[in-house]
C-alpha cells in the first residue's frame, strides 16, 4: 500500500502541482523510493534518511549483535540500558551537527568513545575540548580540576566486537544523508484519523473521506473549526457544545507543549529503557 501511495503521490505532482519532487524521506525499506526514484528520469529522485530511523538503527544492530554473540550479554557489558545509553548520544550527535557532515561523524564517533570510557581506560580524546564541551571530562581539564570517571564502561574485548558493527553507522555515506536534520515524525500525526474512524473497522470510501475530512480541520484548526461546518450545515451548537470544543482545544495545546518539554522527553527515555528491560 505504501509503495503504491508513493507512486501516486510522485506521479500527479507534475500534472496537478505543476512541479517534481526532489527528494524522498523515508526508513531503512527501500521499497517506496524503488517505486519512484526514477519516475521524472533515471535517479531522479534523491532519498533521504529519517533520523530517528537511523537513531534507532543503533538499537535493532547491536541488539542483533548481542543475541548473537552469547559473551555480549553478561553483566557489565553490553546491556540494554547501555545499547540505549548509546542510541541516545548518536542521535543527540546527529542533531546537534545539522548541516556538517564532517562534524556529525566526529561526533557520532566520539560519542562511542565516550561511552565506552572507563577509569582505566579513558576515551575522551575526540570528545569536543573546552569548557562549552558536552564531555564532563574535557570541561574538567579545562578548568584545571582532576575528574573522577563514575562510569563502568565497557571492557575493551566487547568494545573491539561491537566497534565495527557501531562503525558502520558512521559511514559517510549514510550521514550524508541524514544533513537534512528532518524527522518522519510529522506524518504520524495521522493517526489521529483513527481515533474518528477506526483502522481495525471496515469502512466504505465515503466514511473514510468524511473521517479524513474531519481529521484536517481539527489538526489545523481544532475542534474549533468544526463549527463553521455546523453554520453551513445550519446546525446551531448549545453552550456545552461551545465549551467542550474549547476544553478540548486547550488541553491539546497544554499536551502538546509539555511534550515538548527537555524533562518530559527524558522521562518517555526513562520510560521505555525500563519497559524494554522489563521484557
Amino acid at each position: 500500500m505504501e509503495v503504491v501511495g508513493a507512486y501516486r503521490i510522485f506521479e500527479r505532482s507534475e500534472s496537478s502541482r505543476k512541479l517534481l519532487y526532489s527528494e524522498y524521506y523515508g526508513d531503512g525499506d527501500s521499497k517506496g523510493y524503488d517505486a519512484v526514484r526514477d519516475i521524472y528520469g533515471k535517479d531522479s529522485v534523491l532519498k533521504l534518511e529519517c533520523i530517528g530511523h537511523v537513531q534507532k538503527r543503533v538499537g535493532i544492530r547491536l541488539g542483533k549483535l548481542k543475541a548473537s554473540n552469547k559473551v555480549l550479554g553478561d553483566k557489565g557489558k553490553l546491556t540494554d540500558t547501555f545499547i540505549n545509553k548509546l542510541q541516545n548520544y548518536y542521535g543527540i550527535a546527529i542533531t546537534d551537527n545539522v548541516g556538517n557532515l564532517l562534524q556529525m561523524q566526529r561526533a557520532t564517533i566520539a560519542a562511542f568513545a565516550h561511552s565506552c570510557s572507563s577509569a582505566k581506560h579513558p576515551m575522551h580524546r575526540q570528545c569536543p575540548e573546552g569548557k562549552d564541551s558536552w564531555c564532563r571530562y574535557q570541561r574538567a581539564i579545562s578548568c584545571g580540576q582532576k575528574f573522577k570517571e563514575c562510569s563502568a564502561g565497557l571492557p575493551q574485548n566487547i568494545i573491539k566486537i561491537i566497534q565495527p558493527t557501531y562503525m558502520q553507522l558512521c559511514d559517510h555515506d549514510l550521514l550524508k544523508k541524514c544533513l537534512h536534520g528532518r524527522t518522519q515524525n510529522a506524518n504520524e500525526s495521522f493517526n489521529l484519523l483513527w481515533t474518528i474512524v477506526p483502522k481495525n473497522t471496515f469502512v466504505e470510501l465515503q466514511t473514510l473521506r468524511l473521517g479524513a475530512s474531519i481529521t484536517l480541520i481539527i489538526f489545523n484548526d481544532g475542534f474549533h473549526g468544526l463549527l463553521e461546518i455546523f453554520h453551513e450545515l445550519g446546525i446551531v451548537p448549545g453552550e456545552y457544545t461551545l465549551r467542550h470544543f474549547l476544553t478540548l482545544d486547550n488541553e491539546r495545546i497544554i499536551t502538546s507543549k509539555r511534550q515538548s518539554l527537555t524533562v518530559t522527553k527524558v522521562a518517555r527515555k526513562k520510560i521505555k529503557s525500563f519497559q524494554k528491560e522489563k521484557i
